[in-house]
């Protein structure tokens, strides 16, 4: 468990407070917004939220020890969290791994049997994030999209680089098929999902999982990685003040993999996978003002290309990690509830057109 200082304490005072503020009144505070060269304009509450991130001191990361490196991303997360209520099961779970044992916890958020599984990763570049960060788009997702949610606390670099957070990952999915009737949720009805790193494990994990007895329902990708070895012009466009940087993007890599060759192994880099046939259904949600975002939308291009349904989700006025804000803005909460609904939709076996 995180402890929040007297500063970040402070700071979510704050952090609430922007939450009530009325959209009209953040409009007048807010006048001069970022656009991006498609034109669209970064959201007011975020706008008003990265001017004083911004200008707080140390509050990059990657300039830190990494023990602070990672208690920073974990108390962010509480500062920014969505205050939920309770939910009906939160069960502490001990997965078999390749290293030994994988914590992990399944949530449900109502009694009753869910619509399906998700087995979700979270983000944090493989390097930083956990169980605690992701707590609260977990239970939203828990929430809207009626499932049980099973968040996994893989192993992380550079203690452990890559293959390690995807050996672990497979590991889950196969705990999680192997568990699935006895929580009440048929096989055929587990998915696949993440954000940032998380994205990108689920994804290359969904492409590792074809021809397996079991096979993914869905894959839920939030703002994924899907290409280590080369910058999109979505990098240079939104290299530094929009939350993830450039910089914090190469300080993964380079903690993540033990060789830069590695960038270019498509379980690194799923977009360069030579074949994509036969993965399955998938929602891909990318921010307006975010490094990843090129490379997230390629990735559904190619997905669509072979022929596998794809959902686009191009959120234009958010920013990277909008999961973990839907507590203090209203478009990220909005845009989470749209890839919650599609995932529930997908696990009840019901349809939804594309989404652009």
């Amino acid at each position: 468990m995180v402890e929040l200082s007297a500063v970040e304490k402070v700071e979510r005072v704050v952090v609430r407070g922007l939450a009530t503020v009325p959209p009209r009144v953040l409009e007048a505070l807010v006048r001069r917004r970022p656009v991006n060269a498609d034109g669209e304009r970064l959201a007011p509450e975020i706008a008003l939220a990265l001017a004083a991130l911004n200008r707080l001191p140390g509050s990059d990361f990657s300039d830190r020890p990494l023990p602070e490196a990672r208690h920073q991303i974990d108390a962010e997360a509480l500062v920014f969290a969505d205050p939920d209520g309770p939910v009906a099961v939160e069960e502490e779970i001990e997965i078999p791994g390749p290293a030994g044992p994988i914590p992990a916890t399944r949530y449900r958020a109502r009694v009753g049997t869910p619509k399906g599984l998700v087995v979700y990763f979270h983000g944090g570049g493989w390097v930083l994030g956990s169980r605690l960060s992701t707590a609260s788009p977990v239970r939203f997702l828990a929430r809207h999209a009626e499932v049980d949610v099973l968040s996994v606390d893989y192993r992380l670099a550079p203690e452990h680089p890559f293959p390690a957070a995807l050996e672990d990952a497979r590991a889950a999915w196969e705990y999680a098929v192997a568990h699935a009737p006895s929580w009440g949720v048929a096989p055929d009805r587990i998915a696949l999902a993440g954000d940032s790193a998380g994205g990108n494990l689920s994804a290359v994990l969904a492409l590792d999982l074809r021809g397996e007895p079991v096979v993914p329902a869905y894959q839920l990708l939030l703002f994924p990685v899907t290409d280590l070895s080369r910058r999109s012009a979505s990098y240079a466009e939104f290299a530094e003040g929009f939350f993830l940087t450039a910089k914090q993007m190469d300080w993964y890599a380079e903690r993540y993999l033990t060789d830069p060759a590695q960038a270019s192994d498509p379980r690194v880099s799923p977009l360069l996978a030579e074949d994509l046939t036969g993965a399955p259904p998938a929602y891909v949600a990318v921010a307006g003002f975010d490094p990843l975002r090129d490379e997230g939308i390629a990735y559904a291009e190619r997905l669509r290309a072979a022929g596998v349904p794809v959902r686009l989700a191009r959120e234009g006025d958010l920013i990277h990690a909008f999961v973990n804000i839907t507590g203090v803005s209203r478009r990220a909460h909005a845009a989470t509830l749209a890839a919650a609904h599609a995932v529930r939709d997908a696990l009840a076996g019901t349809t939804a057109g594309p989404t652009e």
